[in-house]
């Protein structure tokens, strides 16, 4: 069976029980009695499937369909169960991807549950190490907001000296960095502006997200604050005491590499002013270089007006 983390909202205890114990070797099990009460859990630790006990629950279907809109949430696998009595639901206004009945849950749970994660390995969009979006969606964000002639921000943020950090200390612990990463800046995103707002992963240390114009300068300046705060623990007390670490550029020659930072490329974008998500990703890249001139984590921003 394939694992990965689990949330169940179920307020009927011999359920939870149940799936604790029928799915203990399927991964991290995460119990929580209402979906509106496990909101703030999702935004904080994406699961990888949600277990969704609609019996007796009439605000439940709704409350899911709003986590599905949300295109950060759109890839989360839901497995819905059903319960005597209950009205089969209209599955193409439903947005789940499977249902199971009370009656068959210790015949057909962890049949079901291994299904779901089937899925899950299949969706290309959803990066497997930090559960975000990854390029296809965010492209289709980009354009979805330039077709409805939707103002936004997009800031364009990658590492600085993540490679030197990896080569020494291993993936295990640059992955990590990785991890923090996309859950620091989808904290602060989602405190800023929710419902307007997304979070993508590009790939390797390369992230993005969107949001209203007057929030993102305000936002990055909280993410490279957040950042130089967090990142200094994930070194070793000698290096981080140093302030560099020892490591080798790509001709081989040892040189020093201080501490990670992070630099965030930002295009302010209005109405009519691109038309295709190329050129947006362009200019946050260009802005991005700018930005990694400086010593220290920083954000620049395009405010040029294009036609």
């Amino acid at each position: 069976m394939r694992q990965g983390s689990i949330l169940v909202v179920s307020p009927n205890s011999a359920i939870t029980d149940f799936l604790k114990k029928a799915l203990i070797t399927s991964g991290e099990i995460t119990i929580i009695n209402r979906l509106h009460s496990a909101f703030d859990y999702i935004y904080n630790n994406i699961p990888n499937l949600l277990i969704m006990d609609l019996h007796g629950d009439p605000e439940g279907a709704g409350l899911l369909n709003s986590l599905k809109e949300d295109p950060l949430f759109a890839n989360l696998s839901v497995l819905v169960i059903l319960g005597e009595g209950d009205q089969t639901p209209d599955w193409e206004n439903l947005l789940v991807e499977d249902y199971i009945w009370r009656k068959d849950l210790e015949r057909d749970a962890c049949m079901k549950v291994d299904l779901c994660f089937s899925r899950s390995d299949r969706m290309v969009e959803v990066n497997p190490l930090t559960r975000l979006p990854g390029n296809i969606s965010i492209n289709r964000q980009i354009q979805n907001r330039l077709d409805n002639g939707i103002p936004f921000a997009l800031a364009y943020a990658d590492l600085d000296h993540f490679k030197p950090f990896n080569d020494k200390y291993g993936f295990s612990r640059g992955d990590e960095v990785i991890k923090i990463t996309g859950r620091l800046m989808l904290n602060i995103v989602r405190n800023k502006s929710l419902r307007s707002s997304f979070v993508g992963h590009i790939g390797g240390d390369d992230f993005v997200c969107m949001m209203d114009l007057p929030l993102i300068e305000e936002t990055c300046q909280e993410i490279t604050n957040a950042f130089d705060c967090i990142v200094p623990s994930f070194y070793d007390p000698q290096d981080r005491e140093s302030g560099f670490i020892q490591s080798y550029n790509r001709e081989g020659h040892a040189r020093q590499y201080p501490i990670m930072g992070i630099s965030i490329g930002i295009v302010c974008v209005e109405k009519g002013a691109y038309s295709h998500y190329g050129e947006v990703t362009s200019v946050a890249s260009e802005m991005k270089h700018i930005a990694k001139k400086s010593a220290k984590s920083s954000y620049n921003v395009n405010r040029r007006i294009h036609t």
